[in-house]
């Protein structure tokens, strides 16, 4: 990648500062009246049990497809040169709404406790779209440990459609955090040998950036369970139109500028029991780097390559196989968003009711411990849908998604929050 920035923390302003406070305070008020029952849901899952059989381990792996060189050239070629991160955000044409300028209803997806420091809503013709849902999010924070992209910073989130069953990438430019634009790009896979392109039919749960590759879940009826992605293969499309791929004019991405098309997969190799990875992160504190998930009760991890050829993909094995480092059964309920440092695993679980909020525990060998709040100290002080974290370790800030609201928070008052 290019040279890199130097970034300085901005301070929030005194009005953000109060729009924050008093949307947690508003928040906490609403969680004392959780009643009794709702704050047995999610009682304490105790601590994790690690999974070491053969048997528990093969559900897990992956197998790495890569997509020939051909075939990305060839479209590559036929769509004209690839543009990259900084040129997307160049033409960002939306604007994130400050929380001061979202609703009472955007807000109630934020945390209870503890409460959010940084908090946006997307600007008001996509907020109201019902169409498309955001569900996870990675930064210029994954993708290198100085926090930038060359000369950017950046958030990606990532949206899927409830009808379409389409799936694209909000690129916001985070450089000023007090004014977050954004522009679109759509998830693509191709197909014909690089002569056209698909539109990725599944939801995205859970995203990680890591160097030049983007790698998202899948929840589709193939057995392709990660999606990769080349942060150097952003095409521009040529016609702006409802369709997918190429057209009589050109080439189109659902009315989009920009596409992203699929450089590879890693599929489920585990036979009938093989587990789909639900929530992802990026994390840093083992050598190598890993990529953590999370799903149908289990948390674990993946090495990420050493070899520069390979980067940003899986560690794998001369048949093209991912296998899990370690792996770990967790009774957290609906456990989904999920992060990762040392022993340490920070687990958000489901909504305890239809319109409650979620819980977050951090869980280890040892025991579990969840964020408490209410004058009952119940557990249920999340966001109500939380798929996806993001640690921005040169910030120690975690950043999520819920409802239509973009949010971060220092880690340390996770920790802090904890009952």
């Amino acid at each position: 990648m290019s040279a890199r920035g130097r970034h300085r923390r901005r301070r929030r302003g005194r009005a953000l500062r109060a729009v924050l406070t008093g949307a947690a305070l508003g928040l906490t008020a609403a969680a004392t009246m959780i009643s009794a029952s709702q704050a047995t849901v999610g009682s304490d899952p105790g601590a994790l049990k690690p999974l070491t059989s053969a048997s528990d381990l093969s559900v897990l792996r992956l197998r790495e497809h890569l997509e020939p060189q051909q075939s990305l050239d060839r479209l590559s070629s036929a769509m004209g040169r690839p543009v990259g991160v900084g040129a997307v955000l160049e033409s960002a044409d939306h604007t994130l709404r400050d929380a001061a300028d979202c609703t009472t209803d955007e807000k109630s997806a934020l945390p209870v406790e503890p409460a959010a420091t940084r908090a946006y809503c997307w600007d008001s013709g996509d907020a109201a779209d019902p169409a498309w849902t955001p569900r996870s999010v990675t930064t210029s924070g994954d993708a290198d440990e100085d926090g930038w992209w060359g000369s950017n910073r950046v958030i990606l989130s990532g949206w899927s459609a409830n009808t379409r069953g389409l799936a694209k990438v909000a690129f916001v430019n985070a450089a000023d955090t007090a004014h977050l634009t954004y522009t679109w790009a759509l998830l693509a896979v191709p197909t014909d040998g690089g002569r056209d392109y698909r539109g990725l039919a599944s939801k995205i749960s859970g995203m990680v950036w890591y160097q030049d590759k983007l790698l998202v879940t899948t929840t589709s009826g193939t057995r392709d369970a990660l999606y990769v992605y080349d942060m150097n293969r952003i095409q521009r499309t040529t016609v702006t139109a409802s369709a997918v791929g190429r057209v009589r004019d050109g080439w189109s991405a659902a009315g989009y500028r920009y596409v992203l098309p699929a450089i590879g997969s890693y599929r489920l190799a585990g036979g009938t029991a093989a587990v789909r990875p639900v929530g992802l992160s990026l994390d840093r504190s083992t050598v190598p780097d890993s990529l953590v998930a999370s799903g149908a009760k289990r948390l674990w991890r993946y090495s990420f390559s050493g070899d520069p050829r390979r980067a940003g993909l899986l560690a794998t094995d001369s048949a093209g196989r991912a296998t899990a480092d370690e792996a770990y059964a967790t009774k957290v309920d609906g456990a989904g968003a999920v992060l990762a440092d040392r022993s340490a695993w920070y687990v958000g679980g489901a909504a305890g009711t239809d319109g409650g909020r979620g819980s977050m525990w951090r869980q280890d060998e040892h025991g579990a411990k969840a964020t408490e709040c209410g004058a009952d100290e119940t557990h249920q002080c999340w966001s109500p849908q939380t798929d996806s974290l993001s640690y921005w370790q040169e910030t120690g800030e975690v950043w999520s998604v819920s409802g239509r609201m973009l949010f971060a928070l220092p880690l340390n008052s996770i920790d802090s929050s904890l009952g």
